[in-house]
């Protein structure tokens, strides 16, 4: 019930110190979109600068907000229209109260997340009673766990030291932690320096961890012709991805910024992703009457989080994903 009060009375305050940082509440013709710093999320500055969106008539803002928590209460207070994050992140924050529906899906981790070890661990059983460095309550720990149970084990089996992906790396490099979950660039980086190696990574998990673009319920029933340009104009964005890959990359190192402002940093990083296309989309997150891949993920995550968490999470695909959009 502590754990509960507090988590509440943290969402309430993130509520109101993002008020005076974000786009107003939003209005017909405009979505603004908050996301972490993530090469998956290029796609939307692709779109929005080449003008796929605004040939639509929509406006899109995107706003970079490094914490999950953060950007959720913000869109929980209608002072953003949605968020760009990983299915099984959000997952936990939708209730009666908070209604939010994926409605375009953007990318796939294939490598861009990892488990940093030292050169003599070969198995993730040796890490058992090691201390790992992962961030709890996010997409990694979320992984972590689906790699333990598939090995057989759980997260009891390791000291974990709870910290964001990017000082998990720091601290593995800095040699103090044995393991560390994070993700690019960091893994090419410990490579390069030969400080140690990637134990594994999600190239070999296909379709675990997976981001979405998801809006408020109010935003969607609101403004259908702009959901259905947003959808469309990341479509296209990854059309002209696949034709115009050096290209495509400097615009999204342009708007992405932060540790992947060097379009050389981005397109290293892209080569860990697969960003979806519309038939990707179909089978990814379904279409109406069909339910798509994505319902396996959101069982995974349940199950997951309720472990982790020890409340029990029971959202239904039909609650987390709007299939109308998906295809044009």
């Amino acid at each position: 019930m502590i754990k509960s009060l507090r988590t509440r009375f943290a969402f309430t305050f993130a509520c109101a110190a993002l008020a005076a940082s974000v786009s107003s509440l939003a209005q017909a013709g405009t979505l603004s979109i908050g996301h972490t710093t993530w090469v998956g999320y290029g796609t939307l500055y692709l779109a929005r600068d080449l003008g796929y969106f605004k040939e639509q008539g929509l406006e899109v803002e995107l706003t970079t907000i490094e914490e999950s928590s953060m950007y959720m209460a913000a869109q929980a207070s209608g002072k953003l229209s949605g968020s760009a994050s990983t299915i099984d992140e959000i997952l936990k924050y939708r209730s009666k109260d908070f209604c939010f529906k994926a409605v375009a899906a953007l990318d796939e981790s294939a490598g861009g997340d990892g488990v940093l070890v030292g050169k003599d661990v070969s198995s993730l059983a040796q890490l058992k009673g090691k201390s790992v460095a992962v961030n709890e309550g996010s997409v990694s720990q979320f992984w972590l766990s689906y790699l333990l149970k598939k090995n057989g084990m759980q997260m009891a089996d390791l000291e974990i030291q709870n910290m964001t992906a990017d000082d998990a790396a720091t601290a593995f490099i800095a040699g103090r932690v044995p393991a560390a979950v994070t993700w690019e660039p960091h893994l090419s980086l410990v490579k390069q320096k030969g400080q140690g190696k990637v134990l594994i990574d999600s190239s070999s998990t296909p379709g675990v961890i997976v981001d979405v673009v998801a809006l408020s319920c109010d935003v969607i029933d609101k403004q259908p012709d702009d959901v259905k340009a947003l959808v469309s104009g990341l479509y296209k964005a990854v059309e002209y991805t696949k034709a115009h890959p050096k290209e495509a990359y400097a615009v999204m190192a342009k708007g992405v910024g932060g540790y992947l402002a060097d379009p050389v940093e981005l397109a290293a990083a892209a080569k860990g992703v697969r960003f979806f296309d519309q038939a990707m989309s179909e089978k990814l997150l379904g279409t109406p009457g069909k339910s798509g891949d994505i319902a396996a993920i959101i069982s995974l995550a349940n199950e997951t989080w309720s472990q982790l968490q020890g409340k029990p999470y029971n959202v239904a695909y039909e609650d987390l994903v709007d299939t109308r959009f998906v295809t044009p």
